[in-house]
């Protein structure tokens, strides 16, 4: 029961989905789907539609779960369906080529996938098996995208620190494909100031800059003031990029994130 708008007793069902939607979307995804759609009726139906699937964040849930790619993906599927081709936003942990593939028909404009298993023949934008031919793709085929995240591993830099070598082709590839780039993290890139430099000319609405790890980088010439204007930047020598306050299971969250989807 709640108030509506005359101050008067009505019922759950009597509100608007999309209202509702506006009230379980701060919940998080796994408890919504597994909790909050056992409500009620009116909280089930407004689950299952497309209201709150625009902003489809289980990053954190796949985390915490450390799940198989096979699972991920079908999470990604199901929820993709829900959302009837409203999402703008998807957020997955170790996504593979079948989530991306599903995912990537709609219209993205936000995806944030760190240690995804996508290989270059499906395209995405962050995991350790694609290079600047995979990203220059992604960066043709979504010309709307205005967020980016590839962070390499640290410890997989650090154990070929040794022997590493300027590459400004991922640089290059985000500079030349990417121009409406507001928020950028290229955490342990092995980019370097010419990279960095054609990125800041070209992506004129960049307001985010976040090159931790990034050693090659040296800020030589006009290019550490040009980063000092930016309303937000991190440089190369700041370190907090994979602090995660998350690692702790929650073993009592049921097993399957799922268990209530009968899709």
């Amino acid at each position: 029961m709640m108030y509506n708008s005359n101050g008067e007793w009505g019922k759950w069902e009597d509100l608007n989905p999309e209202i509702l939607a506006l009230i379980l979307v701060r919940i998080p995804a796994e408890e919504r789907v597994a909790t909050a759609s056992l409500v009620c009726k009116s909280w089930m139906s407004c689950v299952l539609g497309p209201f709150c699937w625009s902003d489809i964040d289980i990053q954190d849930w796949c985390r915490r779960r450390h799940l198989a790619v096979e699972y991920v993906d079908s999470a990604v599927r199901k929820l993709v369906r829900r959302s009837k081709g409203t999402f703008r936003r998807l957020s997955a942990f170790r996504l593979g080529d079948s989530g991306f593939a599903f995912a990537a028909n709609w219209c993205l404009k936000v995806l944030e996938i760190p240690m995804s298993e996508v290989n270059d023949k499906i395209v995405a934008n962050y995991c350790l098996k694609i290079t600047h031919v995979g990203i220059e793709a992604f960066g043709k085929n979504c010309k709307s995208l205005t967020q980016l995240k590839r962070n390499m591993p640290p410890q997989e830099l650090e154990r070929l620190s040794s022997t590493s070598k300027v590459n400004e082709l991922e640089a290059m590839v985000i500079a030349d494909t990417m121009p409406l780039l507001q928020h950028l993290q290229l955490g342990f890139g092995c980019f370097g100031d010419t990279g960095l430099g054609a990125i800041l000319a070209k992506c004129k609405a960049l307001t985010h800059l976040d090159i931790q790890g990034c050693w090659n980088v040296k800020l030589e010439g006009e290019l550490e003031d040009r980063c000092l204007q930016l309303p937000a930047f991190k440089s190369p020598w700041v370190y907090d990029l994979f602090t995660d306050n998350d690692e702790q299971d929650d073993e009592n969250e049921d097993d399957e994130y799922s268990s209530s989807d009968s899709e």
